[in-house]
């Protein structure tokens, strides 16, 4: 298949802008992290957020780690976790030596289903993670309802999020804590990079420490007039965000409503052209909240064979993937514990394009090829509507 035909899974939306930006500090002479750009850009997501502090880190992942760190996560705890997602989330519980506890999720929209983590509040429990899946938030009024019944922390994974709503509230200010990911298939990107978004500035404070080897900004202290040595008082990480990510990033996040708007338009096509394809379940979105569309994700009938479709799909040029995982099925976890909606999207979701650089015509390509794929990799058990 000619390169020119091919319909990319995901794609960054960077241009002459974000090279701009990152022309500007090349000529600054500061591309390492915590720099003034890195500041310009906390300060930019702390007003939007109206958080008490924002700090830029390497990766989401950094971010979800620093905030286990922060809100005093420590081994013999327990952290609720939502099931279907990128394992990040546990993997940070895990990073402190706390174990991380899975919640099953709604079939409609993927999040965590409040009721699961209702139920696995124990002794032990200290806080819940909750994921925005695949761009939708989570349901945070119950979640939090929860929390505050029991005493808990809620932190909001927005990984995939950045542009959704809840109740009104921007996805990133919908938990004491929330995180943030700008990896390359995100809304908003600079490649690689992560926030961490908190409403007390203190939880801001101890990450922002934590993520550049315990003793702060390097930059700063390059400012002070003869030879400050900073010393190490606590065991830190190299998570920082460089100057040149951050410059791109506030390039980028000016650019998420016009982003936004043109992933939205992909997804609204996409629901017009599979609207009466009974071979596969369209992503629901709650009228209390919007999406994102990281992904766009559909649910193939259990008839289908997804593996045979997504080969052949690829074979004729068009990205797709398997979503994301159930997390309590991996094996670097062992668990005993069952996630059998999480287990069930695992197996049956499937992602096609979805980005800001598709153009109308592919969108109606990837939509024809899809139905037409579907029909050739379905048993014959299931009946069909025109050409079973």
């Amino acid at each position: 298949m000619s390169s020119t035909n091919t319909v990319p899974l995901v794609h960054a939306s960077l241009g002459e802008q974000e090279l701009a930006a990152v022309a500007e500090v090349f000529a600054s002479g500061w591309p390492a992290g915590q720099g003034p750009r890195g500041k310009a850009l906390e300060a930019q997501l702390k007003q939007r957020y109206g958080a008490g502090d924002a700090v830029m880190v390497s990766n989401c992942g950094a971010a979800l780690h620093l905030a286990m760190l922060a809100l005093g996560v420590k081994p013999g705890d327990e952290v609720i976790v939502a099931d279907y997602t990128f394992p990040a989330p546990a993997h940070a519980v895990r990073y402190v030596g706390a174990t991380p506890v899975f919640a099953d999720v709604r079939a409609d929209t993927g999040t965590v289903d409040p009721q699961a983590v209702a139920d696995l509040v124990g002794p032990r429990t200290v806080g819940v993670i909750a994921v925005d899946t695949l761009g939708m938030p989570a349901d945070y009024a119950p979640l939090q309802a929860i929390a505050d019944r029991h005493g808990l922390f809620v932190v909001e994974d927005a990984a995939c999020a950045v542009g959704a709503t809840y109740q009104g509230r921007e996805a990133g200010a919908l938990a004491e804590v929330a995180c943030l990911s700008f990896h390359g298939r995100k809304g908003a990107t600079s490649g690689e990079g992560g926030a961490l978004i908190a409403t007390d500035p203190a939880v801001g404070a101890d990450a922002r420490l934590r993520s550049s080897f315990g003793i702060g900004s390097i930059f700063d202290q390059a400012q002070v007039v003869g030879l400050p040595i900073p010393e190490f008082t606590e065991i830190g990480y190299n998570f920082k965000l460089s100057d040149i990510a951050a410059a791109i990033l506030q390039v980028q996040i000016g650019r998420i409503g016009e982003l936004l708007e043109r992933r939205r338009a992909v997804a609204a096509r996409y629901a017009e052209l599979l609207a009466d394809e009974e071979l596969l379940t369209l992503p629901q979105v709650p009228e209390d909240r919007t999406h994102a569309w990281q992904s766009y994700m559909v649910t193939l009938d259990h008839a289908v064979d997804r593996g045979a479709v997504a080969t052949d799909l690829r074979a004729q040029g068009i990205g797709c993937g398997h979503g994301t995982w159930a997390t309590h099925v991996q094996p670097v976890f062992e668990t005993k514990q069952t996630c059998p909606v999480s287990a069930d999207l695992f197996r049956r979701n499937l992602a096609i394009p979805m980005h800001a650089e598709l153009s109308a015509n592919q969108v109606e390509r990837v939509a024809e090829t899809l139905r037409a794929v579907l029909r050739t990799h379905t048993s014959s058990g299931r009946r069909v509507a025109q050409g079973a």
